[in-house]
C-alpha cells in the first residue's frame, strides 16, 4: 500500500551463513516496468533495495563464495592499479570494499534477467505499449507445456530485436514480445519435468541452481521461486 504496487510477489530466499535473506518484489501496473525489490531477515521488517546499476554488477562480480547474511558486511577485494610517476609506471595494490547489500542487489538483478520466467500468454502487450496480466489466460495445453518455446523470460526482450522479419512473421505481437527459453545459452541449461501424472510441469535452472518454476497445465496457476546460495554454476557449460 505504501509503495503503491499493483501486486507483490514473493521472490525467494538467498541462504546466508549467519542469516537468510527473504526477497519480495513489487510490480507496477505495467508488468515489465522495473520491479522494486524488498528484503527482510525476519519476514516482518522489510527494506527497499536500490535499483541495480552496471557499476554495482561489475563491482560484485569479483566476490566469490557464500553470502554472510548481514547487509552491512563488507567484502575486501585487492586490485592492481597502474600509477604513473614521471616516466615510470608502477603497479599498486588497492583494497576495494564491497558491501553485501550491493552484492545482494546485483545477484537478484542477474537472476531476474537470466532465469525469471512466465508461460506464453500470461501477459499481453497493448498497442499503446504497457504490458498487463492477461485475464483470459487459461494455461498452456499439455503438449505446449512440455516445450521450452512456451516459456518466456520475464524481462524486456534482448534477443527478439536481433530476429529477422521472416522469423518474426509467425509471432503474435501481443503475446510473443519477450525472449523464449529455447535459445538460451548454454543449451541444456533448463530441465523440464512432468509431475503428478502430467498435472504439473516443473522447470529448474541448472545455471542458477535453486530457481524452480511451476505451471499446472490448463489452469492459470504458475510461478517461480529461488531458494539457493546466490551463486551461479560457472562449470555448467563443461558439464553438459
Amino acid at each position: 500500500r505504501d509503495y503503491r504496487y499493483d501486486r507483490v510477489l514473493f521472490w525467494g530466499r538467498i541462504l546466508g551463513l549467519v542469516a537468510d535473506y527473504y526477497i519480495a518484489q513489487g510490480l507496477s501496473e505495467d508488468q515489465l516496468a522495473p520491479r522494486k525489490t524488498l528484503y527482510s531477515l525476519n519476514c516482518t521488517e522489510w527494506s527497499l533495495l536500490p535499483p541495480a546499476t552496471e557499476e554495482m554488477v561489475a563491482q560484485s562480480s569479483v566476490v566469490k563464495g557464500r553470502f554472510m547474511g548481514d547487509p552491512s558486511y563488507e567484502y575486501e577485494h585487492t586490485e592492481l592499479q597502474k600509477v604513473n610517476e614521471g616516466d615510470k609506471v608502477f603497479e599498486e595494490e588497492i583494497v576495494v570494499q564491497i558491501k553485501e547489500e550491493t552484492r545482494l542487489v546485483s545477484v537478484i538483478d542477474q537472476i531476474d534477467k537470466a532465469v525469471a520466467i512466465i508461460p506464453r500468454g500470461a501477459l499481453f502487450k497493448t498497442p499503446f505499449g504497457p504490458t498487463h496480466v492477461n485475464r483470459t489466460f487459461e494455461g498452456l495445453s499439455l503438449s505446449e507445456a512440455k516445450k521450452l518455446s512456451s516459456y518466456f523470460h520475464f524481462r524486456e526482450p534482448v534477443e527478439l530485436k536481433n530476429k529477422t522479419l521472416l522469423e518474426k512473421a509467425d509471432l503474435d505481437p501481443s503475446l510473443d514480445f519477450m525472449d523464449s527459453l529455447e535459445h538460451d545459452i548454454p543449451k541444456g541449461s533448463w530441465s523440464i519435468q512432468m509431475e503428478r501424472g502430467n498435472a504439473l510441469v516443473v522447470l529448474r535452472s541448472l545455471l542458477w541452481p535453486g530457481l524452480t518454476f511451476y505451471h499446472a497445465p490448463r489452469t492459470k496457476h504458475y510461478g517461480y521461486i529461488y531458494v539457493g546460495t546466490g551463486e551461479k554454476d560457472m562449470d555448467l557449460p563443461f558439464m553438459l
